[in-house]
Parts: structure tokens; C-alpha cells; sequence
């Protein structure tokens, strides 16, 4: 899939301020970018993840919103994320080195 196709379908998960009743998962800038990542848990089990980021990269929002989808349900002191896995949902997108750098990016915040 394309960034572009992936945002036209709508970012479920992304916020402009922490909401409210969510923790902070981690945060990580690298450059102009920035990615906070919140989750919500009950029992040990992310119910539900959220991010704000850096607004001028398409890539990292596409990145962030699909990386907190795979968030959900995962036990909170055993995240796993493929970023292979990210990478070939994305694998229309022309600059592998850039979507690659966006998706370490989200994986830092959260580890």
C-alpha cells in the first residue's frame, strides 16, 4: 500500500494532545521528527494505543497509525512489533531508506 492510500483511509490513532486516561508509552525525536506514542491498558493488555507526531511527514503518521494498531492487545511488558512486516505493508512506497528510517523511528518511542 501507498502512504498516500493508507491517509486517505483515515489515521485511526492519531491525537493532538495526550488523551485523557492514557499513559505515556515512550517518546523519540530524530531530526524535525517526533513521535509520542499513549496507550491505554487493562490487566497487563493494551486495549488501546494512540500518537502524536511531527505533522510534516506523511510517512511516519502512515508508520505511527499502523504500528499503534498492532499495539492493540499486546501485553505491555512483551511488545512486539516486525518492522519487516511494516515495511512490506508499505512496500508500494518508493523510498525504502526513508520508510525504514520512519518506522525505527516509532519503534525507539515505544521500546
Amino acid at each position: 500500500m501507498k502512504v498516500s492510500q493508507y491517509i486517505k483511509e483515515g489515521l485511526k490513532n492519531k491525537v493532538e494532545e495526550k488523551p485523557e486516561g492514557y499513559t505515556l508509552l515512550g517518546k523519540n525525536k530524530e531530526g524535525v521528527h517526533f513521535v509520542e506514542c499513549y496507550i491505554k491498558e487493562e490487566d497487563g493488555k493494551i486495549t488501546d494505543a494512540k500518537y502524536k507526531s511531527s505533522k510534516r511527514c506523511k510517512k511516519l503518521m502512515a508508520v505511527a497509525d499502523i504500528i499503534c494498531e498492532k499495539l492493540k492487545g499486546q501485553n505491555v511488558n512483551n511488545i512486539s512489533i516486525n518492522k519487516q512486516e511494516i515495511l512490506e505493508f508499505f512496500k508500494e512506497e518508493k523510498e525504502k531508506d526513508k520508510m525504514e528510517n520512519r518506522v525505527d523511528i516509532v519503534l525507539k518511542a515505544i521500546k
